[in-house]
Protein backbone atom coordinates (compact mmCIF):
# COMPACT_ATOMS: atom_id res chain seq x y z
CA UNK A 1 0.00 0.00 0.00
CA UNK A 2 1.28 3.23 -0.89
CA UNK A 3 2.35 5.44 2.02
CA UNK A 4 -0.33 8.19 2.85
CA UNK A 5 0.75 11.80 2.44
CA UNK A 6 -0.22 13.53 6.47
CA UNK A 7 -0.80 16.58 7.42
CA UNK A 8 2.30 18.84 9.29
CA UNK A 9 1.63 22.21 10.15
CA UNK A 10 4.33 24.41 8.18
CA UNK A 11 4.35 26.98 10.69
CA UNK A 12 6.00 24.44 12.98
CA UNK A 13 9.50 26.75 11.94
CA UNK A 14 7.82 29.89 13.37
CA UNK A 15 7.22 28.76 16.46
CA UNK A 16 10.15 29.24 18.29
CA UNK A 17 9.62 30.88 21.99
CA UNK A 18 12.62 32.18 24.17
CA UNK A 19 12.61 31.36 27.59
CA UNK A 20 9.98 29.80 29.69
CA UNK A 21 7.03 31.12 27.51
CA UNK A 22 4.27 29.43 25.30
CA UNK A 23 3.20 29.53 22.27
CA UNK A 24 -0.08 28.02 19.92
CA UNK A 25 0.24 28.59 16.77
CA UNK A 26 -2.83 27.42 14.19
CA UNK A 27 -1.76 24.91 11.82
CA UNK A 28 -1.89 25.43 8.21
CA UNK A 29 -4.14 23.07 5.83
CA UNK A 30 -3.63 19.06 5.65
CA UNK A 31 -0.46 18.04 4.33
CA UNK A 32 0.93 21.74 4.96
CA UNK A 33 4.62 21.28 3.85
CA UNK A 34 4.73 17.94 4.99
CA UNK A 35 6.00 14.77 2.65
CA UNK A 36 5.39 12.08 5.08
CA UNK A 37 6.62 13.78 8.19
CA UNK A 38 7.92 17.05 9.70
CA UNK A 39 11.39 16.93 8.04
CA UNK A 40 10.75 20.31 5.68
CA UNK A 41 9.55 22.22 8.88
CA UNK A 42 12.65 20.69 10.96
CA UNK A 43 15.02 21.50 8.24
CA UNK A 44 13.62 24.86 7.39
CA UNK A 45 14.66 25.94 10.65
CA UNK A 46 17.98 24.97 11.04
CA UNK A 47 18.05 21.14 11.71
CA UNK A 48 19.48 18.32 9.17
CA UNK A 49 18.14 15.12 9.49
CA UNK A 50 20.39 11.70 10.62
CA UNK A 51 18.30 9.37 11.06
CA UNK A 52 14.50 8.25 10.42
CA UNK A 53 12.20 5.09 10.56
CA UNK A 54 9.04 4.51 8.94
CA UNK A 55 8.48 1.19 10.07
CA UNK A 56 7.61 -0.54 6.90
CA UNK A 57 9.55 -3.71 8.40
CA UNK A 58 10.76 -3.91 12.13
CA UNK A 59 13.95 -6.63 11.46
CA UNK A 60 15.58 -7.38 15.08
CA UNK A 61 19.16 -7.30 15.26
CA UNK A 62 21.17 -8.37 18.63
CA UNK A 63 17.75 -9.70 19.66
CA UNK A 64 18.09 -11.07 23.17
CA UNK A 65 14.97 -13.42 23.30
CA UNK A 66 12.99 -13.84 26.49
CA UNK A 67 15.06 -13.88 29.70
CA UNK A 68 14.72 -13.85 33.38
CA UNK A 69 16.02 -10.52 34.86
CA UNK A 70 15.54 -9.21 38.44
CA UNK A 71 16.74 -5.87 38.09
CA UNK A 72 19.60 -6.99 40.75
CA UNK A 73 23.18 -5.89 40.71
CA UNK A 74 25.23 -7.09 37.49
CA UNK A 75 21.80 -6.89 35.86
CA UNK A 76 22.20 -4.18 32.65
CA UNK A 77 18.84 -2.88 33.99
CA UNK A 78 19.79 -2.02 37.72
CA UNK A 79 19.70 2.25 38.34
CA UNK A 80 18.79 2.57 41.79
CA UNK A 81 16.88 1.75 44.66
CA UNK A 82 13.40 2.47 42.59
CA UNK A 83 14.19 -0.62 40.76
CA UNK A 84 11.88 -3.09 40.92
CA UNK A 85 13.54 -4.77 43.17
CA UNK A 86 15.10 -1.55 44.88
CA UNK A 87 15.65 -0.48 48.22
CA UNK A 88 12.67 1.74 48.75
CA UNK A 89 9.84 -0.89 47.91
CA UNK A 90 12.42 -3.32 50.63
CA UNK A 91 12.00 -0.63 52.52
CA UNK A 92 8.51 0.69 52.76
CA UNK A 93 7.31 -2.42 52.08
CA UNK A 94 9.17 -4.65 54.53
CA UNK A 95 8.97 -8.43 54.71
CA UNK A 96 5.61 -8.43 53.07
CA UNK A 97 7.17 -6.56 50.14
CA UNK A 98 10.15 -8.91 49.45
CA UNK A 99 8.04 -12.19 50.31
CA UNK A 100 5.99 -10.98 47.32
CA UNK A 101 8.53 -10.12 45.02
CA UNK A 102 10.39 -13.48 45.42
CA UNK A 103 6.87 -15.27 44.33
CA UNK A 104 7.40 -13.31 40.66
CA UNK A 105 9.16 -13.78 37.89
CA UNK A 106 10.33 -11.17 35.62
CA UNK A 107 11.13 -11.20 32.20
CA UNK A 108 12.51 -9.52 29.68
CA UNK A 109 13.44 -9.13 25.89
CA UNK A 110 15.77 -6.32 24.08
CA UNK A 111 16.36 -5.95 20.50
CA UNK A 112 17.62 -3.31 18.24
CA UNK A 113 16.88 -2.28 14.59
CA UNK A 114 16.82 0.60 11.80
CA UNK A 115 19.54 2.64 10.83
CA UNK A 116 22.86 1.37 12.08
CA UNK A 117 19.97 -0.31 15.23
CA UNK A 118 19.71 3.37 16.53
CA UNK A 119 16.27 1.83 18.04
CA UNK A 120 15.64 -0.45 20.63
CA UNK A 121 12.72 -1.89 21.61
CA UNK A 122 12.23 -3.23 25.55
CA UNK A 123 9.60 -5.51 26.66
CA UNK A 124 8.76 -7.06 29.53
CA UNK A 125 6.59 -9.49 31.46
CA UNK A 126 5.57 -10.58 34.99
CA UNK A 127 5.64 -14.56 34.41
CA UNK A 128 6.89 -16.59 31.55
CA UNK A 129 6.14 -15.17 28.34
CA UNK A 130 3.03 -17.08 26.14
CA UNK A 131 3.15 -15.21 22.91
CA UNK A 132 0.42 -13.10 23.91
CA UNK A 133 2.62 -10.62 25.62
CA UNK A 134 4.20 -7.05 25.40
CA UNK A 135 5.09 -7.05 21.37
CA UNK A 136 6.76 -4.45 19.11
CA UNK A 137 6.22 -5.44 15.27
CA UNK A 138 5.57 -3.35 11.58
CA UNK A 139 1.54 -3.25 10.79
CA UNK A 140 -0.62 -2.24 8.20
CA UNK A 141 -2.62 0.45 9.36
CA UNK A 142 -5.66 0.37 6.74
CA UNK A 143 -5.52 3.83 4.90
CA UNK A 144 -2.35 5.02 6.39
CA UNK A 145 0.04 2.58 5.29
CA UNK A 146 3.16 0.74 7.75
CA UNK A 147 3.68 2.06 10.72
CA UNK A 148 4.93 0.84 14.01
CA UNK A 149 2.91 -1.41 16.74
CA UNK A 150 2.99 -1.27 20.13
CA UNK A 151 1.01 -4.25 22.02
CA UNK A 152 0.56 -4.54 25.81
CA UNK A 153 -2.40 -6.51 26.42
CA UNK A 154 -1.80 -7.28 30.54
CA UNK A 155 -0.96 -4.52 32.78
CA UNK A 156 1.75 -6.93 34.17
CA UNK A 157 3.54 -6.26 31.36
CA UNK A 158 5.32 -3.71 29.42
CA UNK A 159 6.89 -2.17 25.78
CA UNK A 160 8.83 0.99 24.75
CA UNK A 161 10.52 2.42 21.80
CA UNK A 162 13.96 3.89 22.85
CA UNK A 163 17.12 6.10 21.33
CA UNK A 164 19.86 3.18 21.30
CA UNK A 165 22.55 5.10 22.36
CA UNK A 166 22.53 8.48 24.15
CA UNK A 167 21.03 11.58 22.50
CA UNK A 168 23.93 14.58 20.77
CA UNK A 169 24.27 17.35 22.90
CA UNK A 170 21.24 19.49 20.78
CA UNK A 171 18.75 17.34 18.45
CA UNK A 172 14.74 17.25 17.52
CA UNK A 173 12.91 14.08 17.77
CA UNK A 174 9.61 13.77 16.57
CA UNK A 175 6.93 11.41 15.93
CA UNK A 176 3.65 10.52 14.52
CA UNK A 177 0.70 9.14 16.21
CA UNK A 178 -1.87 7.02 14.20
CA UNK A 179 -4.02 5.16 16.48
CA UNK A 180 -4.21 5.14 20.05
CA UNK A 181 -5.93 3.03 22.70
CA UNK A 182 -4.91 2.94 25.78
CA UNK A 183 -8.11 3.91 27.46
CA UNK A 184 -10.20 7.01 27.36
CA UNK A 185 -13.91 7.98 26.12
CA UNK A 186 -15.00 6.80 22.86
CA UNK A 187 -17.90 8.70 21.43
CA UNK A 188 -18.77 9.87 24.98
CA UNK A 189 -18.45 6.39 26.63
CA UNK A 190 -15.40 5.38 29.13
CA UNK A 191 -16.41 1.84 28.69
CA UNK A 192 -16.34 0.79 24.95
CA UNK A 193 -15.43 -2.68 22.77
CA UNK A 194 -16.02 -4.92 26.30
CA UNK A 195 -13.25 -2.79 27.91
CA UNK A 196 -13.28 -0.89 30.97
CA UNK A 197 -11.37 2.36 30.18
CA UNK A 198 -9.00 0.25 27.82
CA UNK A 199 -8.46 -2.70 30.33
CA UNK A 200 -10.14 -5.92 29.71
CA UNK A 201 -12.43 -6.27 32.14
CA UNK A 202 -10.98 -8.31 35.89
CA UNK A 203 -11.60 -8.62 39.63
CA UNK A 204 -7.73 -8.85 39.87
CA UNK A 205 -6.13 -6.29 38.12
CA UNK A 206 -3.79 -4.45 40.88
CA UNK A 207 -0.83 -2.30 41.19
CA UNK A 208 0.68 -5.09 43.06
CA UNK A 209 3.59 -5.38 44.42
CA UNK A 210 4.65 -2.03 43.61
CA UNK A 211 2.67 -0.06 45.74
CA UNK A 212 3.86 3.81 46.37
CA UNK A 213 2.26 3.49 50.22
CA UNK A 214 0.02 1.73 51.76
CA UNK A 215 -0.65 -2.09 53.35
CA UNK A 216 1.66 -4.53 51.69
CA UNK A 217 0.94 -7.66 53.21
CA UNK A 218 -2.71 -7.76 51.21
CA UNK A 219 -3.19 -10.52 48.67
CA UNK A 220 -2.60 -9.19 45.49
CA UNK A 221 -6.34 -8.95 44.54
CA UNK A 222 -7.00 -6.80 47.15
CA UNK A 223 -4.49 -3.97 45.87
CA UNK A 224 -5.72 -0.95 44.25
CA UNK A 225 -7.55 -1.69 41.00
CA UNK A 226 -5.96 0.02 38.13
CA UNK A 227 -8.89 -0.66 35.48
CA UNK A 228 -11.17 1.88 37.72
CA UNK A 229 -7.64 4.02 38.34
CA UNK A 230 -5.91 5.17 34.77
CA UNK A 231 -4.46 4.00 31.79
CA UNK A 232 -2.29 5.56 29.49
CA UNK A 233 1.06 5.98 27.09
CA UNK A 234 3.88 7.87 26.77
CA UNK A 235 3.41 10.09 23.46
CA UNK A 236 7.48 11.19 24.04
CA UNK A 237 9.26 11.58 26.59
CA UNK A 238 12.93 12.46 27.77
CA UNK A 239 14.64 10.31 30.61
CA UNK A 240 17.43 10.94 32.97
CA UNK A 241 18.88 7.43 32.79
CA UNK A 242 21.06 4.87 30.41
CA UNK A 243 18.68 1.97 28.59
CA UNK A 244 15.32 2.87 29.38
CA UNK A 245 13.34 -0.20 30.04
CA UNK A 246 9.65 -0.99 31.63
CA UNK A 247 9.44 -1.15 35.26
CA UNK A 248 7.17 -0.82 38.27
CA UNK A 249 5.10 2.69 37.64
CA UNK A 250 6.99 4.80 40.95
CA UNK A 251 10.31 4.20 39.03
CA UNK A 252 9.78 6.54 36.03
CA UNK A 253 8.51 9.52 38.27
CA UNK A 254 11.72 9.84 39.14
CA UNK A 255 13.90 9.78 35.94
CA UNK A 256 11.76 11.93 33.55
CA UNK A 257 13.00 15.67 32.94
CA UNK A 258 10.33 16.17 29.88
CA UNK A 259 6.92 14.29 29.28
CA UNK A 260 4.61 14.22 26.95
CA UNK A 261 1.73 11.62 27.82
CA UNK A 262 -1.54 10.26 28.28
CA UNK A 263 -2.56 9.74 31.79
CA UNK A 264 -6.20 8.68 31.29
CA UNK A 265 -8.17 8.57 34.58
CA UNK A 266 -11.49 6.80 34.92
CA UNK A 267 -14.70 8.60 35.16
CA UNK A 268 -12.85 11.39 37.42
CA UNK A 269 -14.31 14.02 39.18
CA UNK A 270 -12.85 17.02 40.86
CA UNK A 271 -9.46 19.31 40.52
CA UNK A 272 -7.19 16.09 40.22
CA UNK A 273 -6.66 16.85 36.22
CA UNK A 274 -7.94 19.87 34.38
CA UNK A 275 -8.00 20.80 30.86
CA UNK A 276 -6.62 24.70 29.31
CA UNK A 277 -9.03 25.58 26.81
CA UNK A 278 -6.37 27.25 23.96
CA UNK A 279 -9.57 28.97 22.42
CA UNK A 280 -10.29 31.18 26.26
CA UNK A 281 -7.16 30.86 27.77
CA UNK A 282 -9.15 29.25 30.75
CA UNK A 283 -8.78 26.07 33.15
CA UNK A 284 -11.54 23.23 32.50
CA UNK A 285 -12.75 20.64 34.55
CA UNK A 286 -11.45 17.33 33.39
CA UNK A 287 -15.32 16.81 32.47
CA UNK A 288 -14.72 19.12 29.67
CA UNK A 289 -12.51 16.77 27.80
CA UNK A 290 -12.70 13.00 26.67
CA UNK A 291 -10.13 11.33 29.21
CA UNK A 292 -7.88 11.51 26.63
CA UNK A 293 -5.61 14.52 26.95
CA UNK A 294 -1.98 15.46 26.28
CA UNK A 295 0.32 16.30 29.09
CA UNK A 296 3.42 18.22 28.75
CA UNK A 297 5.42 18.52 31.71
CA UNK A 298 8.56 20.05 32.35
CA UNK A 299 9.56 18.15 35.69
CA UNK A 300 11.99 20.37 38.43
CA UNK A 301 13.63 19.64 41.52
CA UNK A 302 11.07 19.97 44.26
CA UNK A 303 9.30 17.36 44.98
CA UNK A 304 6.07 16.85 43.97
CA UNK A 305 4.32 14.43 47.13
CA UNK A 306 5.56 14.12 50.70
CA UNK A 307 4.93 10.43 50.95
CA UNK A 308 5.94 9.22 47.75
CA UNK A 309 8.62 9.16 44.97
CA UNK A 310 8.20 11.81 42.15
CA UNK A 311 9.54 15.36 41.06
CA UNK A 312 7.40 18.27 40.88
CA UNK A 313 5.43 19.09 37.45
CA UNK A 314 5.69 22.76 35.73
CA UNK A 315 2.88 22.79 33.23
CA UNK A 316 2.74 26.06 30.71
CA UNK A 317 0.05 26.58 29.00
CA UNK A 318 -2.32 28.85 26.85
CA UNK A 319 -3.99 29.22 30.44
CA UNK A 320 -0.83 30.45 32.18
CA UNK A 321 1.55 28.25 33.64
CA UNK A 322 1.11 26.02 36.83
CA UNK A 323 3.74 24.33 39.23
CA UNK A 324 2.41 21.67 41.14
CA UNK A 325 -1.67 20.85 41.60
CA UNK A 326 -4.06 19.17 39.47
CA UNK A 327 -2.64 18.41 36.08
CA UNK A 328 -3.12 20.48 33.33
CA UNK A 329 -3.60 18.60 29.85
CA UNK A 330 -2.91 21.09 27.37
CA UNK A 331 -5.54 19.54 24.53
CA UNK A 332 -7.68 16.81 23.87
CA UNK A 333 -6.75 13.89 21.41
CA UNK A 334 -9.88 12.60 19.38
CA UNK A 335 -8.78 8.52 18.66
CA UNK A 336 -12.22 8.03 17.38
CA UNK A 337 -11.14 10.34 14.14
CA UNK A 338 -7.64 8.04 13.99
CA UNK A 339 -5.93 7.46 11.69
CA UNK A 340 -7.96 9.88 9.26
CA UNK A 341 -6.30 12.03 11.67
CA UNK A 342 -2.69 11.83 13.32
CA UNK A 343 -0.74 13.66 16.03
CA UNK A 344 2.71 14.69 15.45
CA UNK A 345 5.14 15.24 19.02
CA UNK A 346 8.30 16.68 19.19
CA UNK A 347 11.12 17.51 21.55
CA UNK A 348 13.93 19.59 21.05
CA UNK A 349 17.10 20.47 22.89
CA UNK A 350 19.32 23.68 21.84
CA UNK A 351 20.61 26.71 22.84
CA UNK A 352 19.96 25.97 26.56
CA UNK A 353 16.35 25.04 26.56
CA UNK A 354 14.05 22.73 26.35
CA UNK A 355 10.96 22.60 23.80
CA UNK A 356 7.56 20.50 23.55
CA UNK A 357 5.59 20.41 21.07
CA UNK A 358 2.43 18.65 19.22
CA UNK A 359 0.68 19.32 16.20
CA UNK A 360 -3.12 17.90 14.95
CA UNK A 361 -6.70 18.40 15.10
CA UNK A 362 -7.86 18.50 18.83
CA UNK A 363 -11.33 18.49 20.37
CA UNK A 364 -13.17 22.14 20.95
CA UNK A 365 -9.93 23.89 19.86
CA UNK A 366 -9.60 22.20 16.44
CA UNK A 367 -6.45 22.50 14.36
CA UNK A 368 -3.33 24.22 15.47
CA UNK A 369 0.38 23.42 17.37
CA UNK A 370 1.48 23.92 20.98
CA UNK A 371 4.83 24.77 21.48
CA UNK A 372 5.95 24.96 25.21
CA UNK A 373 9.91 25.89 25.52
CA UNK A 374 11.74 26.55 29.24
CA UNK A 375 15.99 27.48 29.92
CA UNK A 376 17.38 24.24 31.40
CA UNK A 377 17.76 26.64 34.53
CA UNK A 378 15.05 29.80 34.77
CA UNK A 379 16.99 30.31 38.39
CA UNK A 380 13.15 29.02 39.87
CA UNK A 381 12.42 25.55 38.38
CA UNK A 382 15.31 24.34 36.71
CA UNK A 383 14.44 21.19 34.66
CA UNK A 384 14.87 18.11 36.62
CA UNK A 385 18.27 16.53 35.66
CA UNK A 386 19.38 19.03 32.52
CA UNK A 387 23.01 18.28 32.28
CA UNK A 388 24.37 15.82 30.05
CA UNK A 389 28.01 16.56 31.49
CA UNK A 390 29.19 17.59 34.84
CA UNK A 391 30.57 20.67 33.80
CA UNK A 392 27.25 22.08 32.82
CA UNK A 393 25.88 22.14 36.77
CA UNK A 394 27.35 23.23 40.05
CA UNK A 395 25.64 20.96 42.67
CA UNK A 396 23.34 23.81 43.81
CA UNK A 397 19.83 21.76 43.75
CA UNK A 398 21.18 18.70 45.24
CA UNK A 399 19.19 17.23 48.47
CA UNK A 400 18.15 14.39 50.26
CA UNK A 401 15.05 13.12 49.81
CA UNK A 402 13.27 10.98 53.17
CA UNK A 403 10.23 8.81 52.62
CA UNK A 404 9.37 7.68 56.33
CA UNK A 405 6.93 4.55 56.80
CA UNK A 406 5.65 1.98 59.29
CA UNK A 407 8.74 -0.39 58.42
CA UNK A 408 11.38 1.73 57.93
CA UNK A 409 12.64 5.31 56.43
CA UNK A 410 14.35 5.22 53.04
CA UNK A 411 16.65 7.75 52.08
CA UNK A 412 17.30 8.60 48.72
CA UNK A 413 20.88 10.81 49.31
CA UNK A 414 22.47 12.99 46.42
CA UNK A 415 19.57 13.14 44.43
CA UNK A 416 21.53 15.48 42.29
CA UNK A 417 25.07 16.26 43.18
CA UNK A 418 27.92 18.18 41.97
CA UNK A 419 30.01 16.15 38.93
CA UNK A 420 27.31 14.24 38.87
CA UNK A 421 25.76 13.71 34.33
CA UNK A 422 22.74 12.37 32.70
CA UNK A 423 22.76 11.74 29.27
CA UNK A 424 19.78 12.07 27.36
CA UNK A 425 17.66 9.28 25.99
CA UNK A 426 13.74 9.42 24.70
CA UNK A 427 11.35 6.76 25.85
CA UNK A 428 7.99 6.10 23.76
CA UNK A 429 5.37 3.83 24.41
CA UNK A 430 4.08 1.77 27.27
CA UNK A 431 6.64 1.46 30.45
CA UNK A 432 5.26 0.20 33.40
CA UNK A 433 4.92 -3.41 34.92
CA UNK A 434 1.97 -3.03 36.92
CA UNK A 435 -0.51 -0.36 35.15
CA UNK A 436 -1.98 0.47 32.22
CA UNK A 437 -2.59 -1.68 28.79
CA UNK A 438 -3.95 -0.76 25.26
CA UNK A 439 -2.08 -0.86 21.65
CA UNK A 440 -0.96 2.07 19.48
CA UNK A 441 0.93 2.87 16.00
CA UNK A 442 3.25 5.80 15.44
CA UNK A 443 5.00 6.84 12.45
CA UNK A 444 8.07 8.75 11.04
CA UNK A 445 9.82 8.67 14.04
CA UNK A 446 13.18 11.13 13.24
CA UNK A 447 16.16 12.55 14.70
CA UNK A 448 18.03 15.88 13.61
CA UNK A 449 20.62 17.75 14.70
CA UNK A 450 21.66 21.71 14.12
CA UNK A 451 22.79 22.12 10.38
CA UNK A 452 26.49 22.02 10.38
Amino acid sequence: MARRVMRWAGAVAAAVVVGPAVSAVPASGSGAGRDGGAGDGAMGSGWQLVHEEGFERVAPASDTGWFPDRDGPGSPYDVDGYDNDGEYFSTIGGPDFDEHLDGIDLFRRSFSFGDQGWLTAELAQRGAPDGDGPAFTSDEVPGSGPAGLFESPSHDGGVILRSTDELPEEYRVEVTLRTIDFGGQRDGEWDYDGKVNGYEPSDCKTNFPWGATGDFSLPECEWHDVTTDANGFYFLSIVDHERPAPRNNVFIHNHRKVVMDGYNRYELTGDGLRYCDADSGELEPYEWGSGNGVNMLFMTDERRYDDQPGTEYVMDSECGTEVGGGIVSQADLVPEAMPERDYVFAVERRDGHYAMEVSGEFRHIGERTLRYERPFDDGEHPIWHYNRTPEEYGGEHNADWSYPSPNGTYVDEDVWPEGSAYPDHFLIGQPHMNFYEGSAHIDDLRLYVPEA
